[in-house]
């Protein structure tokens, strides 16, 4: 059965014509934007989870495949969100099977709902219970595609979650210098997810680099502190 046919039959179906003209906006498709031309048939998340959980537990990796690379945004959200699913899921094989298959397919995860939505549930997950080399996360963050970037320092937040700090610092690091705002505030966001955990932590890699920080990830990074704190910080 090609269950690919009946994903993209039930999506059109949400399909919501009010959406449709809002989320190109929204995800910046114009000329010489970060979503320039992407294709939106104008489907919320929760909708597109109703459609990805009830396929994932049937639908093979090789039917998953076109549709990570289908012109349509929605679609391609859709297939990624259910390889975290099947990732969730499976035993260990399974989970190796679907992070090889996440690396290798990567091309249709090109905006930041589906890089944030899928990368750190498949790509951070596999690496932190697995034990493997995180070169590949390092990799990313020196890649000249910013979608890779994003995934490299978002990725970390399964090590975040187990209050292991050293990558996700390590790669905020390398990526401090770059001009992207969407770049900037993933390790804003990084940074202040460890801060939640271990404020001085945060503190020490605020104080030894923010002269090379920009103001959106300093601002993201500080968000939780107490409000005197907060000023001290963006004095400086």
């Amino acid at each position: 059965m090609n269950h690919s046919k009946d994903i993209l039959n039930d999506l059109k179906l949400l399909s919501n014509k009010e959406k449709r003209e809002f989320l190109p906006r929204f995800f910046k498709t114009g000329k010489g934007e970060y979503g320039e031309g992407d294709i939106f048939w104008g489907i919320t998340v929760p909708n597109i989870r109703l459609v990805a959980k009830r396929y994932f537990k049937e639908i093979s990796l090789e039917q998953i495949e076109p549709l990570l690379n289908n012109e349509v945004h929605e679609v391609r959200l859709t297939a990624y969100l259910i390889l975290t699913y099947k990732f969730e899921k499976g035993d260990m094989d399974t989970k190796r099977d679907i992070y090889n298959f996440y690396i290798k397919n990567l091309e249709g995860c090109n905006n930041w709902d589906i890089v944030d939505l899928s990368c750190y549930k498949i790509l951070g997950e596999y690496l932190y219970i697995s034990k493997e080399s995180v070169d590949v996360l390092y990799d990313f963050a020196k890649s000249k595609d910013m979608w890779k970037q994003r995934i490299s320092i978002v990725s970390t937040f399964p090590f975040i979650k187990e209050n292991e700090f050293k990558h996700t610092l390590e790669i905020s690091k390398i990526l401090l210098k770059s001009k992207e705002d969407l770049i900037q505030k993933a390790i804003g966001w990084m940074l202040r997810e460890v801060g939640k955990r271990d404020i001085d932590v945060l503190r020490e890699f605020l104080n030894e680099n923010i002269k090379g920080m920009s103001r959106t990830t300093l601002r993201y990074s500080i968000e939780r502190m107490e409000e005197v704190e907060r000023k001290r910080y963006l004095s400086m």
